[in-house]
């Protein structure tokens, strides 16, 4: 329903921002990410939003970029995280490094925001897999085709770590085919 605000930002109490849209005041809690970007109080903000209705409050969540709404909107879908978990996520965590944890199923870097355990952190993984880390652009160690995909899981259920896989597929040359890749990715591990 409400899908941007532009205005006025007239306070700034981190989660929450009240920005002033033609003598209105909207509510808009925020990512942390997107709350250190915003301007000075006083000043113009846009914000993207999300706007929630629930049986018991109707609640305005506000990003700097589409990426974090999108991030948001995908957590959102999943159960047993709401916006206020999903919030923690993107506060504790940028996109890029929730894309790369996804796209590396790395449950470690998740389990460190406040309030995600090891259950809700590999339930995560799974249910965004596929679906987060392609749409929100190239993470750092993210591969960047469907080859260097396989080799990485290749590399992942023969026991290597995330960081000794990724390292091992930085050597490789970006068109190579899935057997010969995982044969040099193997032969750079072994030395």
């Amino acid at each position: 329903m409400i899908g941007k605000l532009t205005g006025t930002l007239l306070e700034k109490n981190p989660p929450e921002v009240l920005v002033d849209c033609h003598g209105v005041g909207y509510e808009v809690q925020v990512p942390m990410s997107t709350f250190y970007n915003l301007p000075a109080v006083g000043q113009a903000v846009s914000l993207l939003t999300q706007f929630i209705v629930r049986e018991d409050a109707q609640l305005l969540y506000g990003f700097g970029s589409a990426e974090e709404r999108a991030a948001f909107r995908e957590l959102i879908k999943i159960s047993g995280v709401g916006p206020r978990t999903a919030l923690s996520i993107l506060s504790g965590m940028g996109v890029q490094d929730l894309a790369q944890a996804i796209t590396l199923q790395e449950s470690g870097r998740l389990v460190k925001v406040p309030g995600i355990g090891k259950k809700t952190a590999e339930r995560l993984l799974l249910e965004l897999k596929g679906k987060l880390g392609g749409e929100m652009g190239s993470a750092g160690a993210q591969p960047a085709s469907g080859a260097q995909g396989d080799i990485l899981q290749a590399l992942l259920a023969l026991g290597y770590s995330d960081k000794e896989a990724a390292a091992a597929l930085k050597a490789l040359p970006q068109d190579v085919a899935v057997s010969d890749g995982i044969k040099l990715a193997l032969k750079t591990l072994a030395k």
